[in-house]
């Protein structure tokens, strides 16, 4: 037998889960089902989401938000969405708990960070000391005036490089495998005072409270922290079923109420081409929720007109 619902959020990031808040207080029904992998799980301490001056943690801050969507009456569920087909009335999908039908469907499936090579242990454990860092908007006050290496000699990399330079008089540019930067990106890192480390970085160390970077011709150099500047990778399977176009095969171009199409679809947070950012995550999501509930008013004939 298929379950019918609603709303269904697909994702249990801060996009997803301001959306299910936002749902269950407009007195819908909705479902979340959550993965378990939004990269705010892996914020040790945010120190810019407004209101945590002292800061919070991505899981405690995660852990809030359930608890104040499930206090509304939202249902969260963990597991996966393997499929989604457009039917009739909305869209069907196939879940770890079975079919599930809803009348409009929010994409809140978030990005992968391309990762350096590291085995995942260190990679957590690196993340926790502050040694590895993904985000220069949300951290880089953090690392003022510390030695910090980028990772990423391309226009990537360069421009976070540049980015962090109005923090640091201390940045390198690293680069994993040998690559030639053009005329007009060398000139950019020399006027900024940036180094940029030539040889490939062949492995990473990473100690109690520095790192250490190995290259190939075998020499090595120390850093307080690491921002890989490598990209990352849409969790577009859904979108891609859906024949929704992407923009650079990684994101969505959303309209200006999160909407992918009048069929009932949407999305928020860092899957639509926008600031990745949890405010900006958090905001989308209200904009989509209010926006797929003011939709069903007017396909039921509650709306003037």
């Amino acid at each position: 037998m298929v379950e019918k619902t609603e709303c269904v959020v697909i994702g249990g990031g801060p996009a997803g889960l301001t959306a299910a808040i936002y749902l269950a207080r407009f007195c819908r029904q909705v479902v979340v089902i959550d993965a378990g992998n939004s990269r705010a799980s892996m914020i040790p301490r945010s120190r810019n989401h407004a209101g945590f001056p002292e800061g919070i943690g991505g899981p405690a801050l995660l852990e809030r938000m359930r608890d104040q969507a499930t206090q509304f009456g939202a249902q969260i569920r963990v597991g996966e969405v393997r499929d989604i087909e457009m039917i009739a009335d909305g869209y069907r999908m196939q879940t770890d708990d079975g079919p599930l039908e809803a009348r409009a469907v929010l994409i809140a499936t978030g990005v992968v960070n391309r990762r350096p090579p590291l085995d995942e242990e260190t990679h957590e454990r690196a993340l926790q000391a502050g040694l590895l860092r993904y985000c220069p908007i949300c951290d880089a006050f953090e690392v003022r005036d510390q030695r910090v290496a980028v990772l990423g000699a391309d226009g990537h990399g360069v421009a976070e490089a540049l980015f962090l330079s109005t923090y640091s008089d201390k940045v390198t540019l690293l680069t994993l495998i040998a690559t030639d930067l053009d005329a007009g990106d060398r000139a950019d890192l020399d006027r900024a005072g940036i180094e940029v480390e030539p040889c490939p970085v062949s492995a990473f160390d990473f100690a109690e409270d520095t790192l250490s970077a190995t290259f190939a011709d075998g020499h090595d150099r120390t850093f307080d922290t690491l921002y890989p500047a490598l990209g990352s990778n849409g969790n577009c399977a859904l979108l891609q079923a859906l024949d929704i176009s992407l923009v650079d095969e990684q994101c969505v171009p959303a309209d200006d109420h999160q909407r992918l199409n009048d069929r009932g679809l949407y999305a928020a947070g860092d899957i639509v081409a926008a600031l990745d950012q949890i405010s900006v995550a958090m905001g989308h999501g209200a904009i989509a929720a209010t926006t797929m509930h003011n939709d069903l008013r007017k396909r039921d004939g509650q709306t003037p007109g």
